[in-house]
């Protein structure tokens, strides 16, 4: 039985979450990060350690029964720390969160069941790639490992997924994408991705499983989530955004706002959009999100709940940058 935990990548967006979590639950909890800080519940015990490093990491799990292992960054950071961690884990109970980027550009329902080997010759972007090297280090190693696959996780404090969609559609930037906007929008609130690595911890059963965390069916699509979120911030109805537009967006202000964005600031000129974000609205893919719900007992944050409460962590975020 799981009575105390280090948490890896603690002071990240998912990582304070989870630590949360895990402290709401009873368990004593070890949060990991690069250097010590304040900002963790009560009880929490605050660990420097170096998440790439084997050795750290053991030193800081020495007295924990498991590991959660939540740590972000580009792909080398990705693949050293799981080559560390699945190193210093060896026989431990594993918490890993991994991604649904490892399904690359797969369309339709996508399953857990999915064999490694299929994953490993899909269409994957250099992040998918990473993450799915980590799953391998995870699936070679002695430790007790559970497998998280999120999809797009949303809430407070999400840079990528709150913030900057948020930016867009109050900038009119984003909004009905029409058929470009037609895909999966798979999303998860951070919490219901907190929840699940409790539940994970608590479920023996869950050892060598994989799970997908997402919006159960029906998945809505990106242009259901921008007029969603437009209309939680005040901004709807959203705008039409033709083909054209985006096109320019893309081809002629993404570029410039990217060097205005290094020359003046991101607060100044607004952000660029990537294409890697077009990419994902148009891609139709729907995570099977049932077997999270049957092993885990997973129940999902209504996304008008979810909306609700990003948008006015948004608007605080505003207010305070303008004060």
């Amino acid at each position: 039985m799981t009575s105390s935990v280090l948490v890896l990548g603690a002071g990240g967006f998912i990582g304070r979450r989870i630590v949360a979590a895990l402290a709401a639950s009873g368990m004593r909890v070890l949060a990991g990060v690069r250097q010590a800080g304040a900002g963790f519940p009560a009880g929490v015990e605050s660990v420097t350690v170096d998440a790439t490093a084997a050795d750290s990491i053991a030193a800081a799990a020495s007295s924990a029964d498991a590991i959660v292992n939540s740590v972000a960054g580009d792909g080398a950071t990705i693949v050293a720390n799981a080559a560390a961690l699945f190193t210093a884990a060896a026989g431990r109970r594993v918490v890993h969160l991994s991604t649904m980027s490892v399904y690359g550009q797969m369309h339709g329902v996508v399953d857990e069941a999915i064999d490694f080997e299929v994953l490993s010759r899909g269409d994957l972007d250099d992040y998918g790639r990473a993450k799915l090297a980590a799953e391998g280090r995870a699936n070679a190693s002695s430790a007790a490992v559970t497998l998280l696959r999120p999809g797009i996780v949303y809430g407070p404090g999400s840079r990528e997924w709150s913030q900057l969609i948020g930016d867009l559609l109050l900038a009119r930037r984003l909004g009905d994408l029409g058929a470009a906007g037609a895909g999966g929008c798979n999303l998860v609130h951070v919490d219901d991705v907190a929840a699940a690595v409790v539940a994970s911890l608590a479920t023996p059963a869950s050892i060598g499983r994989v799970y997908n965390l997402g919006h159960p069916a029906p998945v809505p699509t990106w242009n259901d989530y921008f007029r969603a979120y437009a209309e939680a911030l005040g901004a709807g109805p959203v705008a039409a955004i033709t083909p054209g537009r985006l096109a320019l967006e893309l081809k002629a202000f993404g570029p410039l706002r990217k060097i205005g964005e290094i020359a003046l600031g991101v607060g100044k000129v607004g952000p660029p959009i990537r294409p890697w974000l077009t990419r994902l609205c148009a891609q139709p893919i729907s995570l099977s999100v049932r077997r999270a719900e049957q092993e885990l007992g997973m129940r999902w944050t209504p996304l008008a709940t979810g909306l609700a409460q990003t948008a006015a962590w948004h608007a605080g975020r505003r207010g305070g940058a303008a004060s």
